[in-house]
C-alpha cells in the first residue's frame, strides 16, 4: 500500500527492560501517563502500552493498574491507544487479555505465533539489581516459550476484534509469522488494511539487519499486495538506524523505551519523547511528513477514540 504520511508509534515501557537498566524507565501509573502524554505531544500518533506493578516495577497484566493511566492519557491527548496482548511469556492468555477486554481500545498488538523470546542475555554478570525479581524474570526466558497458538490467535481475534471492534497491530517476529497472518486473512478472520509490525532483533526471532527487513517486506508484498501497511520495530542498538531504513522504504516507525533505552551510542534516553523527537527530526530530513492521530485512524480504519470503554 502506497505510503502517505508516517505513523509514529511510541512503546512507552514494555516488559523487557527492568528498573535497574535505566532510571528513566516509567514504572508507576503517574509516570506512564506523563511519558505517554509527552510522547504524543512530541509527535507520536499511537501509544503502545504495558503496565507495571507500581511498587516493584515488575510487568503486570492487572486491569486495575491499566485503568489508573488509560483514562488520563485519553483525556490529555488524541493519540490512538494500543494495548499489548503480549504482556510477557510468564503470563497466561487470559491474564494478557484482561485489560484489553475491559478497556475495548481502538488497537491491540497481536503476536503472530508462539516463539522463544530470549531476554536472558540482558542479565549481565556482576549487575547490582534493585529488585530480586529482575534477574529471575530475565533468566526465566531461557526455558519458557511465549505461547500464541493458532487457537489463541483465533480467540483474540474473536474476543477483541469481533467482540470489541478492536483492530490489530500484527507483530511479526519472523517470516513464518507473515504466513500465519496470511492464513487468517484467507479465512476472512482479519480484513485489510492490515497494520504489520516487522519486529527485528529479539533473540528467537529474525535478526536486526537491513537484509532481513528487505526480505520481510518482499514476502509481505507477495502475500498481501496493497492490502497492508507496515511499521518497523528494531530492538536495542539497531533501533534508529533500522527504523530509518524502514521509513525510507515507505514504512511507518516505532520508538520507545520498550524497544531501546538509548538515544544514541552510550547515551540513555531521558524520556520516550526524546526518541520521538529524534525520529521526527530524521523523518523531516527524509522529506517525510508525520501522520496526526486523526490521519492514523483513517489510514488504519480504526473505530475512533469515542468508542473505547475508558
Amino acid at each position: 500500500m502506497a505510503q502517505q504520511k508516517v505513523i509514529v508509534t511510541c512503546a512507552v515501557t514494555g516488559s523487557v527492560h527492568t528498573p535497574t537498566m535505566s532510571p528513566y524507565l516509567p514504572i508507576t501509573p503517574d509516570q506512564i501517563a506523563a511519558e505517554s502524554i509527552a510522547a504524543a505531544e512530541a509527535g507520536a500518533s499511537i501509544l503502545h502500552l504495558h503496565a507495571r506493578d507500581p511498587q516493584t516495577g515488575r510487568p503486570t497484566a492487572e486491569p486495575s493498574v491499566f485503568m489508573q493511566f488509560l483514562p488520563r492519557i485519553k483525556q490529555s491527548t488524541d493519540a490512538v491507544i494500543n494495548i499489548s496482548t503480549g504482556g510477557s511469556s510468564l503470563m497466561s492468555l487470559d491474564d494478557r487479555l484482561a485489560a484489553s477486554l475491559l478497556a475495548e481500545p481502538e488497537m491491540c498488538s497481536l503476536n503472530m505465533g508462539s516463539m522463544n523470546f530470549g531476554i536472558f542475555p540482558l542479565a549481565k554478570p556482576g549487575t547490582e539489581w534493585k529488585n530480586a525479581w529482575e534477574p529471575e524474570l530475565l533468566e526465566a526466558t531461557r526455558s519458557t516459550v511465549f505461547k500464541n497458538t493458532f487457537a489463541d490467535i483465533e480467540s483474540i481475534l474473536k474476543r477483541l476484534g469481533d467482540g470489541c471492534g478492536t483492530r490489530f497491530e500484527f507483530e511479526c517476529y519472523d517470516v513464518g509469522h507473515l504466513y500465519t497472518l496470511k492464513h487468517f486473512h484467507e479465512r476472512g478472520l482479519v480484513q485489510g488494511p492490515l497494520f504489520i509490525q516487522f519486529v527485528l532483533g529479539i533473540l528467537g526471532g529474525i535478526g536486526a539487519d537491513v537484509e532481513n527487513l528487505v526480505h520481510m517486506k518482499r514476502i509481505a508484498d507477495k502475500l498481501f499486495g496493497d492490502e497492508y501497511r507496515f511499521s518497523v520495530l528494531a530492538a536495542g542498538r539497531a533501533q534508529m538506524s533500522l527504523i530509518t531504513t524502514g521509513a525510507a522504504m515507505g514504512g511507518n516507525v516505532r520508538v520507545g523505551l520498550e524497544d531501546s533505552l538509548y538515544l544514541g551510542p552510550g547515551e540513555l534516553a531521558k524520556s520516550n519523547a526524546d526518541q520521538v523527537s529524534r525520529i521526527r527530526l530524521i523523518l523531516k530530513g527524509l522529506s517525510l511528513e508525520i501522520a496526526s492521530p486523526t490521519e492514523a485512524r483513517a489510514m488504519l480504519s480504526l473505530k475512533g477514540g469515542d468508542r473505547v470503554a475508558f
